[in-house]
């Protein structure tokens, strides 16, 4: 997880543990963006790769969708410009894909009835009306998580029935072996 020690994370082990054993998990969903490397961090697109290597050998259970981010040069206002330019060129790079395809899944497997329940991981309001549609519309169960203490906003709490914190010490029981098991993929050293 980004800007935490927790980036070798087992997502299978972590779902078991998070929710209540009555849930059959069927499938998880993940929904990664691509990363791009920086100009201080040329190696952030290998570990990314190799991290999900790792999930795609020890997690059977999970589907990986892929995102990727857009990199755009763009004007930008200065806060405080005084007398001198009102704007800077600044490079602009967005996440594209992800919450869009997690939305569409989430309402396909619905419509198809592939699910009772769906179980969403994420702090970002654009997915509310796909859990509305799920939950009002297609009678299903939606599932909330979200990472820490933060509140999730309440254009998505309005839709979940319940709702369930990642906190640290599931994360901490749940990390991949290294070496993965039958494998040579390791964690990378800095993580």
């Amino acid at each position: 997880m980004k800007d935490t020690p927790y980036k070798w994370l087992d997502l299978s082990g972590l779902f078991h543990d998070l929710l209540p054993p009555d849930h059959d998990i069927l499938k998880f969903k993940y929904f990664p963006v691509r990363v791009q490397s920086r100009p201080n961090d040329q190696s952030i697109p290998q570990r990314q790769d190799v991290y999900l290597q790792a999930i795609e050998s020890n997690c059977h259970e999970v589907e990986m969708i892929l995102g990727r981010f857009q990199t755009t040069t763009k004007r930008a206002p200065l806060r405080f410009s005084g007398n001198g330019p009102k704007t800077i060129e600044i490079i602009h790079t967005e996440e594209k894909g992800s919450d869009v395809n997690l939305a569409e899944h989430m309402l396909n497997d619905a419509w198809m009835n592939e699910v009772d329940s769906a179980v969403v991981v994420t702090t970002d309001s654009h997915i509310s009306e796909a859990m509305r549609i799920v939950k009002k519309q297609l009678n299903k169960h939606v599932g909330l998580i979200t990472v820490g203490r933060r509140h999730p906003s309440l254009h998505l709490n309005q839709y979940a029935d319940f709702h369930r914190h990642i906190r640290e010490n599931s994360l901490q029981r749940n990390r991949l072996p290294t070496p993965i098991t039958g494998t040579n993929i390791q964690k990378h050293q800095t993580w």
